[in-house]
């Protein structure tokens, strides 16, 4: 395989679940997805993508545009150990405030070890001399060193994606330091927030006894850089999207069959426990019990995009929402008005778009969240200006979009009486904390993500100037 000077280590590759007839692969897109964030930057851009590629067998695997892909394969134990256990039954739960209970099997460790040294592997393999590999993400934590070791030419970057825990719940992983070590085999380690990057200096001194500050920890004789770098989404994208003709009309469509005169609270989320989706349709259930909000003149719509149906705790989610979702619209509906619209399916980019448009009231309120990119495509599909944010304040998103209504999404009375303020905010109210957002988000799109990260990696600006462009 040919080597790139730019390369990109993932779980997944961006492909699309389900090929097109003629076998051509597309890039997948997900709401607030990794690779929908990367999608701008790399469509464009000669790269090589190393990733699993799913259920899709090898023989579908081609390059996608510019984008070279070097798939992983993975047996069914392998994606059993590393990636529905230690990375989605042991790390995520642990990494999101420990929402849910982590799980510690001894043997899945093993797998995500011998998985993690394949994909590094791969990328060495595929990346040039000099390169620069971006990994991503807490599936693939070790990859850093184990790359460094092979390949210590090689300009390594890692991003967290998802929140970095304080010391007090990274220190309850029973392989604690190799994860530690590996995430510092890179020379920049990126989080969302602040805190993140003060989290790892503080388990850096306490674990390895490095020398570090919330920007540099000096390790094995190397500086190891570490910072926010808050992800952000194709700002250009999504307001082209907005304004499609056939977007405008599908807009048009849901406030016909919603109700014309109705008041409409949105939500998209992942089918995940640190969604805060069972904490909303509480809270939704007490609005309407109390009166606060009435089926005829008000409605949820509640979006449920499916996510790692195969491990149990996943599945016990949705059933439990379900439920929820039906005993609510039993008590509170009426025939042909139901009080919640519970979809539970992936959505076109096109469908969110018009989904986002319809809102009168986005609700975003994860338990914990390292970004949340649904809050700023809704932002950035907003072209009438309109429209009300509800967001948790767990999320990193609340660092940015300053004119949302801030929420504690584990208080259901603040939950309610934030939806309320959202509903009964003044069309001048909502219209100056829309242009706010809008201005930020228009400043701080996916390529000035790109660019801020990849002009510290390399210290002189000329990989995202090659990568990225000028500003």
């Amino acid at each position: 395989m040919r080597q790139s000077s730019l390369v990109v280590v993932a779980n997944r590759l961006p492909l699309d679940d389900s090929a097109a007839r003629d076998g051509a692969c597309e890039w997948r897109r997900s709401p607030g997805g990794l690779s929908g964030a990367l999608h701008a930057i790399l469509q464009q851009t000669p790269a090589t993508w190393v990733g699993w590629d799913g259920e899709t067998g090898l023989a579908r695997v081609t390059d996608i545009g510019s984008v070279r892909l070097r798939p992983v394969t993975l047996s069914a134990a392998e994606q059993a150990g590393y990636y529905e256990g230690f990375a989605n039954s042991t790390l995520w739960p642990l990494y999101h405030d420990a929402v849910q209970q982590p799980v510690f099997q001894r043997e899945w460790w093993e797998t995500y070890r011998s998985v993690n040294q394949r994909f590094a592997e791969a990328a060495a393999e595929v990346a040039g001399k000099h390169a620069a590999v971006w990994v991503q993400d807490y599936h693939l934590q070790l990859v850093p060193r184990m790359l460094r070791e092979l390949r210590p030419d090689l300009l390594i970057g890692f991003f967290m994606h998802v929140p970095f825990p304080p010391p007090e719940l990274f220190m309850q992983l029973p392989r604690r330091i190799e994860l530690l070590r590996g995430m510092l085999g890179a020379d920049l380690v990126g989080f969302q927030r602040e805190q993140a990057a003060h989290n790892l200096a503080q388990l850096a001194q306490k674990l390895l006894g490095a020398d570090a500050t919330d920007d540099a920890i000096t390790i094995d004789g190397r500086t190891v850089r570490t910072g926010a770098f808050p992800v952000s989404i194709d700002v250009a994208e999504m307001r082209t999207l907005a304004t499609r003709p056939d977007v405008v009309a599908q807009v048009k469509q849901l406030h016909h069959d919603l109700g014309e005169s109705k008041r409409v609270l949105v939500s998209v989320d992942r089918l995940d426990y640190t969604k805060g989706i069972e904490h909303r349709l509480t809270a939704y259930r007490e609005l309407l019990r109390d009166g606060h909000v009435k089926v005829r003149d008000t409605v949820l719509v509640q979006v449920a995009v499916p996510s790692r149906e195969r491990v149990e705790s996943y599945r016990d989610l949705r059933d439990r929402i379900e439920g929820e979702v039906g005993r609510i619209n039993g008590e509170y509906g009426r025939v042909g008005e139901p009080a919640i619209h519970y979809l539970n399916q992936p959505f076109s980019r096109s469908e969110l778009a018009a989904l986002y448009q319809t809102a009168d009231v986005m609700v975003v309120t994860p338990l914990r969240d390292g970004m949340n990119l649904v809050a700023k495509e809704f932002v950035a599909a907003r072209e009438d200006g309109a429209g009300a944010l509800v967001l948790s304040e767990f999320a990193g998103a609340a660092d940015e979009l300053s004119g949302a209504f801030l929420v504690n999404p584990h208080d259901v009375d603040d939950l309610k009486q934030t939806l309320m303020r959202a509903l009964e905010a003044s069309p001048e109210d909502l219209a100056a904390r829309m242009t706010a957002m809008r201005r930020h988000l228009a400043e701080h799109d996916i390529l000035a993500w790109a660019r801020a990260y990849l002009t510290e990696l390399d210290h002189t600006g000329r990989l995202a100037r090659r990568f990225i462009g000028r500003a």
